[in-house]
């Protein structure tokens, strides 16, 4: 590109936050498609606001039922650009119709997925308007206008579909001039009830209206009653403007634009299962974690119980030894069976002793009394005698008690 141009274009851009990136999308489109030309020009937005922006337009070639149609296009770059997905309009000429579509409204706007899932640092303007070449040539944009609603200037015997009529079968779009001079200018696309495009200022030299078609010298021509040439066609592919290598890199480009959505669903997809998996994960960690607890809590009562079952066995064979010594002593004294530590004590476990001894003596008596074994008499004298008995003895171990400081 010549330096005059680069100049220009930098010129043009000065205001663009990411110039750089910008310039090169630029230049890469303008040198791979010479049809297209650049401005600055103001745009306004819906919302009635206005800003000066860089501005592509001009012509792409789409292959259609094996030929190939110009169809006029006009790019706009927001001043974020890439970070912000262009926007892109068809501009027919008076003899076209807009053709509304699912890609195309009424007004002319270019709806693509490529534009809708535009990523900055991926997405460019070459790999966008190879997009819509391969998706005008499925879904046409346009089509010609019926003859009594113009007058055909060009060749009546083109080769795109009109919408209906009798002769729709044998009408075709018709083929502007590629002249680089003025008479091949576009007037501006006429707007219905709302400003979509700007008034066309077109690049320095230009006297106005949309650039030229083509904005070089086409060999053979277009007759105006031959209709198309497919050898001027031809001649035209090999000047560089379409070449099978430009309709190759086209497809190859819808195609990795296709796969790379169908790759993004498979990895969002792979992604959720990774997601499921990894949460399996977590749980699985977090049950071996309590296993494993469990585990260490049951060996820890394991060595408990065998430490357990050690002193029981201890326990026994202390048992099964005492058993055999009792069974192996002598006979034991009851009265020396027990012993104090003091003879105060001595004192007070005796008294204890004769007083229990004395109570049951009581009772025994008051059962005779009433079987009728002793009479009244002999009863309350041994109970008088008893009980004065069992009185010195209360009183001994409550002084006993006393004096050994015990309670009570």
């Amino acid at each position: 590109m010549p330096a005059i141009e680069e100049a220009e274009i930098n010129k043009y851009l000065s205001k663009y936050k990411n110039v750089a990136a910008t310039r090169k999308d630029v230049v890469d489109v303008l040198t791979t498609y010479r049809s297209l030309t650049y401005d600055l020009q103001k745009f306004v937005f819906n919302d009635g606001s206005s800003k000066d922006l860089f501005t592509l337009q001009g012509t792409i070639p789409v292959v259609y039922k094996n030929n190939t149609y110009y169809i006029p296009i006009c790019i706009w770059l927001m001043d974020t650009h890439p970070q912000n997905a262009p926007m892109c309009f068809v501009k027919p000429t008076p003899t076209m119709q807009i053709k509304v579509s699912m890609y195309v409204d009424h007004n002319g706007k270019v709806y693509l997925p490529y534009l809708h899932d535009w990523q900055p640092h991926r997405s460019d303007l070459l790999s966008l308007i190879q997009v819509m070449i391969v998706t005008f040539g499925d879904h046409p944009p346009v089509y010609s206008k019926p003859k009594e609603q113009v007058a055909a200037p060009y060749p009546t015997n083109s080769y795109m579909p009109q919408p209906g009529g009798q002769g729709a079968a044998n009408s075709f779009l018709p083929y502007p001039s590629a002249s680089g001079t003025g008479s091949g200018n576009f007037p501006p696309y006429p707007t219905a009830g709302g400003s979509f495009y700007p008034p066309s200022g077109g690049p320095a030299g230009s006297s106005g209206g949309y650039p030229p078609y083509m904005n070089y010298p086409q060999p053979g021509g277009y007759p105006g009653s031959a209709g198309y040439n497919p050898a001027a066609s031809a001649n035209a592919s090999s000047t560089g403007t379409i070449t099978e290598e430009h309709i190759k890199a086209s497809l190859i480009s819808a195609v990795e634009d296709k796969l790379r959505r169908r790759i993004q669903e498979k990895v969002n997809q792979y992604q959720a299962e990774i997601e499921t998996l990894n949460r399996t994960k977590q749980e699985l960690v977090e049950g071996s974690a309590k296993i494993d607890a469990i585990v260490t809590r049951l060996g820890r009562e394991q060595v408990d119980l065998q430490k357990n079952i050690s002193i029981l066995r201890d326990k026994e064979e202390e048992l099964k030894k005492s058993l055999e010594t009792l069974e192996n002593a002598e006979a034991i004294d009851p009265d020396e069976a027990v012993t104090t530590t003091a003879p105060l004590y001595r004192q007070l476990l005796n008294a204890y002793a004769d007083e229990a001894a004395t109570e049951d003596a009581i009772y025994y008596l008051g059962e005779g009394l009433r079987g009728g074994v002793i009479d009244l008499e002999t009863f309350l004298k041994h109970v008088r005698t008893l009980s004065r008995k069992q009185f010195i003895l209360r009183a001994t171990m409550q002084k006993c008690r006393q004096k050994a400081g015990l309670a009570g």
